[in-house]
């Protein structure tokens, strides 16, 4: 028979209430909470935390206070990875996040889901979905991911939006629910390039 903890990251019905993931959630939280006390000069603090709470974590990660996760164990995080105030990241599945990802405040990043049938619901049963999230992605604030979505490399997502199906490489998305706007393109590039050649005349 398979612990609640391996149906749980399989993507199966599991029951929350089990002593091995109460252990993983109650670390969980008390890093959590160290790391929300943190002031900004606790720099060094806030890294041994965060390098203590994911499963892998890149060079150069931070994250603002405050921050909110169940597990931590189950997230993978690239180099580079910014996320502002009140980031959450529900990791009942697994959930990896890629090189040079900004995330604007409140961003969420939802595995966890219930029953739709209430009464399998009203007995705890509960699963979750994995999602990835590639490099180079820039998410907006209060954007919420769905379970089981992956979302492309070089991807910008705006403001607000509801991420319920993949998102493809190289696109500008927005939208409840999120949908693609455009792909991101050579004028792109040029607009920008432009932009910082000004920065460094001025």
């Amino acid at each position: 028979m398979r612990s609640q903890k391996e149906k749980m990251l399989a993507g199966d019905l599991y029951i929350a209430h089990d002593p091995e993931l109460r252990e993983d959630f109650k670390k969980a939280k008390k890093l959590v909470r160290e790391f929300n006390k943190t002031t900004e000069e606790d720099t060094p603090k806030r890294q041994e935390i965060i390098k203590d709470l994911f499963k892998k974590v890149g060079t150069g990660a931070y994250l603002e206070p405050p921050f909110y996760t169940d597990y931590g164990c189950n997230t993978v995080i690239g180099d580079n990875f910014y996320a502002n105030y009140e980031c959450i990241i529900l990791d009942i599945a697994n959930v990896k996040i890629g090189d040079n990802v900004m995330f604007g405040p409140r961003v969420s990043i939802y595995t966890a889901g219930h029953p739709i049938d209430s009464v399998v619901r009203n007995e705890l049963f509960e699963y979750g979905k994995p999602i990835e999230i590639g490099n180079d992605v820039w998410v907006g604030g209060n954007v919420v991911f769905n379970p089981g979505v992956k979302v492309g490399n070089n991807v910008v997502i705006g403001s607000g939006a509801i991420v319920t199906k993949d998102i493809p490489d190289g696109v500008i998305a927005a939208g409840n629910p999120c949908k693609v706007l455009r792909k991101i393109n050579d004028d792109d590039k040029k607009y920008w390039e432009l932009e910082k050649q000004r920065y460094f005349e001025n």
